[in-house]
């Protein structure tokens, strides 16, 4: 009972003499603690606000810019033309008039500097010749505009110092995007498909889309990013099918490395770990991404990362939340992350969550599995959550799951990849993607899943963030966990061990018989996903730079080229690109399947094509098409989104438009991406060659097709993700890896053959 004894502030006895106080000194010191160190990152946060506020500039300009102004007076220099005589006209008289007025007139001067200097930056931004540059060759016009953008960007940015200086995401040309849609679909279709096309393209050319194309131009000088409200709203939002498999997607641990085999001293590292990375996001103290280390990246996609719930169906993001929930054989527990106004250490979580692995409590009737309601289609679980969960010890606990910082699961399962085990690679992807469908909650930002092997894993909601935001926090809390923080010899958390914790608190249930029938909706879909892993070791990105070929629009070939031979035509292919060189800009797609591609892969397919020259002369066609569309998805200059835009423009409009249907209707049976590596360069694989990620994935988006993820990893490992779905007799995962292993190795095969004719 003495937990709950500390747990009372003070206690008070009505006596006849009057009320008896005690206070606890232990529970008061915690209070103390915990409000200095509110005002400290209050304090904190107000500072970087400023810091971010008036950059590029900094607040100590304001001070030069002040005694300047002053300084010139002194000289009887008016250097504002009458401006500052006017300001000391318009202030009360007293005496401090004359330096008021300057002050005034240097501030508004600080700030008008600080604008321009911003206008300047976003003008230079809005310069995107340079990313269509040849690899390894740079322009004297792209070397000068490189200096500006360092000479304007300032010297020591925040993670979100340079958002009110990133370009507006543009709106394409509608003849622009008809012109590349068509020739995106010309390789699918036969003449008289292609000719029909054409034909309702060119009406909604003429009819339709002009209006439709104002309204979205309108909209794109209004709103901040013209299409990132929609795409999360009707892509995500508005979709009523379940989240788990279809939407959300997966990342793993370390490939090869298991720091500890301790689940809870793993659990309790990465969690600090995490708690470390979220004080440096909210404080916007990380390093913003910047390609070639000088072009800033949107960074607004990070604010949701923590404290955020999809509800059906908006996202819920709340500040500074101060526990998680923690899900273990069935049952759920609120853990707190702070003590005595502090973050608890990796020795205090573990030992927190070593209590609950120590619990033989069973799971309260219907608690084991009450996840499973938002692995299952979202209007069933909109309803329940209302009707069931809006009072009572439903409410309050379903409150402590939505407002926690993140969820996370201690599985009773061991998975991760051996080599000595068949499809293991495979069961770990199963797991973190769908796990026993009740087992990991689908509407949290994310659920970090801690296995008792001490393998890790996340599963991450879709609608807040790209895969890429996730990737950014996971490579620092991995790197943390193996690098900075380490475990001891018997592979617990360093540190003392705290006894005096409070404890755990185990949620409260009260689930109705009619919630139960709605548990078990979930498991259909899981056991239809048909994963494979593929390690593909014989060579990597090393190789592939050598051959003067852009490593992704390899592997984007090897994948045509395995679709081909996989089913013998080819099909509508998404790959994943981002668009966060504009202020909160997320994806676009970049349609593989071209003219050339097509080309490409008959003649691999063509017996008569005996010349590997030949060959190799419209690969690299195909690589130089898949590029170029690949910088103007970056650029702003794709397709899809535009598309998606001004088909949602015209439901808005009540306008009817055959030509926008048929495009949003078309399956995409070949879906790829590509798992960025090293955003934060914290390990240097070539030193640590055994500490890379092993990337993550997503389940199949067409019924009858493919979800490939890849990684390319160090200069001689390219892991494939792929999915697809038994209950498709037109797919076969496992099949497919080994179509692409191969397709890999024939062209590789392609420049060997070249490089011994030019010996």
């Amino acid at each position: 009972m003495a937990e709950a004894h500390q747990a009372v502030g003070f206690q008070f006895t009505v006596t006849p003499d009057g009320i008896d106080l005690h206070l606890s000194r232990e529970v008061l010191k915690h209070i103390y603690l915990s409000g200095v160190t509110s005002w400290i990152k209050r304090a904190i946060r107000f500072k970087n606000g400023i810091l971010t506020g008036v950059y590029p500039a900094s607040p100590s300009s304001w001070l030069i810019a002040v005694i300047a102004i002053m300084s010139t007076m002194y000289a009887r220099i008016d250097p504002s033309l009458g401006m500052i005589d006017t300001i000391k006209r318009t202030l009360p008289r007293h005496w401090g008039r004359t330096v008021l007025s300057a002050i005034l007139f240097a501030t508004g001067l600080w700030l008008s500097l600080i604008l321009m200097l911003r206008y300047i930056l976003k003008a230079l931004l809005s310069y995107h010749a340079w990313i269509f540059e040849s690899h390894g060759k740079m322009s004297f016009c792209t070397k000068l505009w490189l200096s500006l953008v360092k000479m304007f960007s300032g010297r020591r940015p925040l993670l979100y110092s340079f958002q009110a200086s990133l370009p507006r995401l543009p709106v394409p040309s509608v003849d622009d995007t008809i012109t590349r849609y068509l020739e995106s679909v010309r390789p699918l279709l036969d003449d008289e498909q292609y000719n029909q096309m054409e034909v309702v393209a060119n009406d909604f050319k003429r009819d339709e889309a002009p209006k439709l194309q104002k309204y979205l131009i309108l909209k794109s000088w209004w709103a901040t990013n013209y299409v990132s409200d929609w795409w999360e709203e009707y892509i995500y939002l508005r979709g009523r099918s379940p989240i788990m498999v279809n939407s959300n997607f997966y990342a793993m641990d370390l490939l090869y490395v298991i720091p500890t085999h301790r689940q809870a001293a793993r659990a309790g590292n990465v969690v600090h770990a995490m708690l470390q990375y979220r004080r440096k996001l909210e404080r916007g103290e990380h390093a913003p991404l910047r390609a070639l280390g000088v072009v800033p990246m949107c960074s607004y996609q990070m604010e949701r990362m923590f404290n955020t719930t999809r509800i059906p169906d908006f996202v819920q993001h709340l500040s500074d939340r101060k526990h998680l929930v923690v899900y273990h054989k069935g049952r759920f527990f609120k853990v707190w992350l702070y003590y005595g106004g502090r973050h608890l250490w990796p020795s205090e979580l573990e030992t927190q969550f070593q209590r609950i692995l120590d619990d033989t409590t069973e799971p309260q009737p219907g608690e084991l599995k009450l996840a499973a309601l938002t692995a299952g289609n979202r209007v069933p679980w909109a309803r329940s959550r209302l009707k069931y969960f809006s009072q009572g010890v439903n409410k309050a606990s379903l409150e402590a799951i939505e407002t926690s910082a993140f969820f996370l699961t201690l599985d009773d399962e061991a998975h991760g990849y051996d080599p000595d085990k068949l499809r293991s690679l495979d069961l770990y992807a199963k797991s973190l993607l769908h796990g026993k469908c009740y087992d990991r909650w689908f509407d949290k930002s994310f659920t970090l899943i801690a296995y008792k092997n001490g393998k890790l894993g996340v599963n991450a909601e879709h609608s807040w963030a790209d895969a890429p935001i996730v990737g950014h926090m996971w490579e620092y809390v991995l790197a943390t966990d193996c690098f900075h923080l380490g475990y001891t010899e018997e592979g617990h958390c360093k540190g003392d061990i705290n006894k005096g914790l409070p404890p755990t608190a185990k949620l409260q249930w009260d689930i109705p018989l009619e919630v139960w029938l709605l548990m078990c909706l979930g498991s259909k879909i899981a056991d239809d996903v048909d994963f494979h892993g593929c390690l593909f070791d014989e060579f990597g990105k090393g190789l592939i730079k050598k051959s003067r070929t852009s490593p992704d629009a390899f592997i984007q070939l090897a994948l045509q080229l395995a679709q081909f031979r996989d089913k013998g035509e080819f099909c509508l292919t998404y790959e994943a690109s981002m668009t966060r060189m504009f202020r909160e800009g997320r994806t676009e797609t970049v349609r593989s399947c071209t003219i050339e591609s097509t080309a490409f892969v008959r003649a691999m397919q063509d017996k008569n094509t005996k010349q590997s020259a030949q060959r190799l002369d419209l690969f690299r066609k195909a690589a130089d098409k898949h590029q170029n569309m690949y910088r103007l998805a970056m650029t702003g200059s794709g397709i899809d989104r535009h598309l998606f835009c001004l088909y949602i423009m015209s439901k808005y409009l009540n306008i009817d438009s055959p030509f926008l249907k048929q495009v949003l209707s078309e399956p995409w049976r070949l879906s790829t991406s590509q798992t960025p590596q090293q955003q934060l360069n914290m390990v240097d694989i070539n030193k640590f060659p055994r500490y890379v990620g092993a990337g993550g994935g997503f389940g199949p988006v067409a019924d009858d097709g493919y979800g490939v993820s890849y990684i390319i990893v160090g200069e001689n490992l390219i892991t494939f993700h792929i999915s697809s779905k038994f209950s498709s007799p037109e797919t076969d995962s496992y099949r497919f890896g080994q179509n692409i292993r191969q397709a890999m190795l024939d062209i590789r095969a392609l420049f060997d053959q070249n490089d011994k004719k030019e010996m």
